[in-house]
């Protein structure tokens, strides 16, 4: 098994955060659910980056920033209508999920 770290983000609504997250390149894992009509714990994965996203009010706080390395951050930027800066560090972008969670996202410069 390889060590990672999986960030948890607070949402309201998971099936909404999921969507929002495919846009993003993201593909839904798996969904848990103590029983139904509890709050759900989702799994959000992007190639070797992964995410929990919790409808559980003790398992994070809104306005949680997230950096995220992508290959290519212009194709993020025309699919969500915003336009990349540059950084000394990569060119990027932020955007917020619906929940205001924040993620700064970029392509490391050469």
């Amino acid at each position: 098994m390889d060590e990672e770290v999986i960030p948890i983000l607070r949402v309201e609504d998971a099936a909404a955060a999921v969507a929002w997250y495919e846009r993003l390149g993201f593909a839904k894992q798996w969904e848990h659910r103590f029983e139904p009509g509890l709050p759900a714990f989702v799994e959000v994965a992007r190639g070797g980056v992964r995410l929990f996203l919790s409808e559980h009010t003790g398992d994070a706080r809104p306005d949680t920033l997230v950096y995220l390395r992508i290959r290519d951050v212009e194709a993020v930027a025309s699919e969500f209508g915003v336009q990349a800066t540059d950084a000394p560090w990569a060119r990027e972008i932020e955007l917020r999920d619906p929940d205001g969670n924040r993620l700064r996202i970029g392509t490391p410069t050469e």
